[in-house]
């Protein structure tokens, strides 16, 4: 069973662990260097305003957070371990974050995807994302390459 809640403190290990290993994967996100648990304290667990984790078995398999990006719209970043997934995980953290959204206000949920990351294009597919624009060669990756981020949309 899955539990989600609010982003702890003594969550920030796994979190890095988790964004770290999808880092060094590669493709999969914009994020290019790996966190220190400094780092991700200040950009995620002390920076969004909405910032959760999921659980199972008490064990953290994944993180999301929803930064104001412009007045009433939200930025959303999805992280769970693919070193051991958890079916559900990313479903789960998101039923969490959109009625954290919804009772702040605002009118949308955006999520920027590398066009490279099928997976992640995918998933928010099948959340009820649509597409909203493009920003063109807008992420380079290590070895040179650009590639456009594709800005999906969630109403609230």
């Amino acid at each position: 069973m899955l539990e989600t809640r609010d982003m702890l403190p003594e969550d920030v290990p796994a979190c890095v662990r988790i964004i770290n290993h999808i880092i060094a994967q590669g493709g999969t996100t914009a994020h290019e260097d790996r966190f220190t648990e400094d780092l991700f304290e200040g950009q995620y667990r002390l920076g969004p305003p909405v910032r959760s984790v999921v659980l199972s078995e008490g064990r953290v398999v994944g993180f999301q957070v929803a930064f104001l990006d412009t007045p009433g719209h939200y930025s959303i970043g999805s992280f769970t371990d693919r070193e051991n997934p958890v079916k559900g995980a990313g479903y789960a953290l998101f039923e969490k974050t959109l009625s954290d959204c919804r009772k702040r206000g605002g009118d949308a949920i955006l999520a920027k995807i590398t066009s490279d990351n099928t997976g992640g294009l995918i998933f928010y597919d099948r959340l009820g994302f649509v597409d909203d624009h493009v920003i063109e060669k807008d992420h380079m990756r290590p070895d040179g390459t650009r590639v456009d981020r594709i800005v999906k949309r969630f109403a609230l």
